[in-house]
């Protein structure tokens, strides 16, 4: 079992801990409906240093991203991230992942799923035909997301770079909470948003950056938040989850990642997505809500207005913004349009459903 460096602090908060892609994290200190309607409202600190963080760097390194990844990477300039997916030969999504454009067209940085660290890095490694200059820094890189309406706020006394002005995936290279070389990117997985902060552990400063960013937001409702109102934060959004909404039997068109898979270039996979985008996707991941009392689960089926089965629930959770209970799954291509309606089956019971366009807030 492995521990980020902020484990302590976890427990001192009293957070309730769980084992999570081979780490030790919490899951909530007070609440998630608590903590996530705090990140909705003000801002919430995530530790998700368990993360993994890969270095591509000199000749060929863009080469190698495009031929492995569904979005194109060469429309980055520096100082800018892109979502992208590593796709498998069937056109299946080995991973979703962040690509940092460090220098255009000859040092970039992936963030990818802490589950599949290992799985990602021996598929980079068995492609890197070319002798790109590879780096696994996720044991040393913490990371850090602030979330919220009031992150950026709480956050600028901590640095000299105008937060502010950070648009949308981009994200700079600065001087924060006394250390260097951090980079902030303004990126998230909650929709409410805020930064996440990139930075090593050298000096044992982890700490000190961690009780600087508590400090900071006291005054602005800031509460440490655990991955239980992470879960339910990204779903209200529609962001996909690996393992359970998206992985190497889903494509990225089935998955409605049609927007970050280009055509215009080459990537493992492309022929057999172009063919699935010719012929059109039989079974397509939608959101829906709940019309009865019920909580779906993952692997719950999806039943059709006449009760026939159409598919099976991904993810699900009982929106504490809506306060309702919403989820998504796949479901076949004639049950994806708004408005269509369905059973969800829970236990012995079906239960009424309506398909909705994502992200189920705005």
């Amino acid at each position: 079992m492995k521990f980020t460096p902020f484990f302590d602090r976890h427990v001192a908060s009293g957070a309730k801990m769980t084992a999570f892609a081979g780490y030790q994290m919490p899951v909530f200190y007070t609440s998630i409906n608590e903590e996530h309607l705090s990140v909705r409202r003000n801002a919430g600190l995530f530790d998700v240093s368990h993360m993994g963080e890969f270095i591509l760097k000199g000749p060929g390194s863009l080469e190698l991203i495009q031929s492995l990844t569904s979005n194109d990477a060469a429309r980055l300039e520096d100082g800018k991230a892109q979502y992208s997916c590593l796709t498998n030969e069937s056109g299946g999504i080995m991973d979703d992942l962040l690509v940092y454009c460090l220098e255009r067209g000859n040092a970039y940085m992936l963030v990818v799923n802490a589950s599949n660290i290992e799985k990602d890095w021996n598929w980079i490694c068995s492609h890197n035909s070319s002798g790109v200059e590879l780096h696994d820094i996720s044991a040393k890189t913490c990371l850090l997301a602030i979330q919220g309406p009031q992150a950026t706020r709480l956050l600028q006394p901590l640095t000299w770079t105008d937060l502010s002005s950070l648009k949308y995936y981009t994200f700079v290279k600065t001087r924060f909470a006394g250390v260097d070389n951090v980079l902030v990117s303004a990126t998230g997985y909650t929709g409410a948003g805020g930064v996440e902060i990139y930075f090593e552990d050298s000096g044992g400063h982890a700490l000190a950056v961690w009780d600087a960013i508590l400090d900071a937001g006291k005054e602005h409702g800031l509460v440490q938040a655990g991955l239980g109102a992470r879960d339910t934060l990204r779903l209200e959004m529609g962001f996909c989850l690996y393992g359970n909404d998206i992985d190497d039997q889903t494509s990225p068109l089935e998955a409605g990642l049609g927007w970050i898979t280009r055509f215009s270039k080459d990537f493992t996979g492309k022929a057999i997505l172009e063919k699935q985008k010719a012929e059109g996707v039989k079974r397509r991941l939608v959101g829906f809500v709940l019309q009865e009392k019920g909580i779906p689960r993952h692997g719950y089926p999806i039943l059709d207005q006449h009760g026939k089965g159409t598919g099976v629930v991904t993810s699900g959770t009982w929106s504490p913004s809506l306060q309702q209970a919403i989820g998504m799954g796949y479901v076949e291509a004639e049950n994806t349009a708004p408005g269509t309606p369905l059973f969800i089956g829970i236990r012995d019971k079906q239960v009424g459903a309506v398909v909705v366009k994502i992200p189920f807030i705005s």
